[in-house]
């Protein structure tokens, strides 16, 4: 790969504060908003899940659970809100939904179903393509299709051989991306579950992101945060690192953080990203002219 030579990212850091929610007690683990930008839910450690009013931060409804709640998401029109819980405190691992039009079950906190999970804990929940399913990435690294209607369990592929830490979406929704602690990213068709492509690294894969602009896919990661101190930036291995959908290949890097890197994200447009990392810093990523007029060379 090139050294970010053809693809060159310049950075920015911003520590202007618009709006702040405040109301949990504990690590938020996940968050998703409306498609209308609306409302935003939160998934706590402390046992609850939140959602918010977007614009003003104003909580509109707290939803307890009996152990920490690990992701969260509505469903594309919005009526429908997906959770799960973590399998801790002697509870098992749930799948809950909430019908955000009837507020009688956002009041009295009583999902209109639940699916247990009696195998391996859900880490990672997106909605699919359609609103017919969720899509689940599980501890073991199985990732599964369950239908909310019924609650039956659709697909099962097991790809990975340990934790999916986040699944994404292609912007047109016909391709996920997985990221694993088995230091690979996997590329599916987010219908049938045919892999399409693996990305193969040197270390724990914590986020991977599907370009909306370009052939490329995003990778970060890095050593175990709790070996972060113990040694160098480099050897930790912290760099976001884009890689070639087609051919596999590794491209270029993005160095900046100095803790292993939690969650990715591209603008709309293709034409940013944002990193958010374990050294406490949101990077916002601008390219430059360099990196829209690389090609690849086959």
């Amino acid at each position: 790969y090139a050294a970010f030579t053809p693809l060159r990212a310049s950075s920015r850091l911003s520590s202007g504060i618009n709006a702040e929610y405040g109301g949990h007690n504990g690590a938020i683990w996940d968050m998703a908003v409306t498609t209308d930008s609306l409302m935003l839910v939160t998934a706590s450690a402390d046992q609850s899940s939140i959602i918010w009013d977007t614009e003003t931060g104003k909580i509109l409804q707290t939803l307890s659970a009996k152990s920490p709640v690990r992701s969260c998401g509505f469903s594309l029109t919005n009526n429908i809100l997906c959770i799960t819980t973590d399998r801790a405190m002697n509870q098992p691992c749930f799948i809950k939904f909430y019908d955000m039009r009837d507020s009688d079950q956002l009041v009295n906190n009583e999902p209109f179903r639940e699916i247990e999970m009696t195998d391996a804990k859900v880490n990672r929940m997106i909605w699919g393509t359609v609103e017919d399913y969720i899509i689940t990435g599980h501890e073991n690294g199985q990732l599964c299709q369950y239908d909310w209607k019924t609650g039956e369990r659709l697909k099962t592929v097991h790809d990975h051989d340990n934790l999916i830490k986040d699944l994404q979406l292609s912007k047109d929704r016909t391709m996920l991306v997985t990221a694993s602690k088995d230091t690979t990213a996997k590329l599916f068709d987010a219908k049938d579950f045919k892999q399409l492509k693996s990305f193969k690294t040197d270390r724990p894969v914590n986020s991977a992101a599907v370009s909306p602009l370009k052939h490329h896919i995003l990778l970060g990661g890095g050593q175990e945060a709790m070996e972060v101190t113990t040694s160098h930036t480099k050897s930790g291995k912290f760099e976001a690192r884009f890689f070639h959908l087609i051919f596999e290949e590794e491209i270029g890097r993005v160095k900046g953080h100095f803790g292993p890197i939690n969650t990715l994200a591209f603008h709309p447009s293709g034409k940013q990203y944002s990193s958010g990392a374990e050294d406490g810093y949101v990077r916002i990523h601008d390219f430059d002219q360099s990196y829209y007029d690389f090609e690849y060379d086959f």
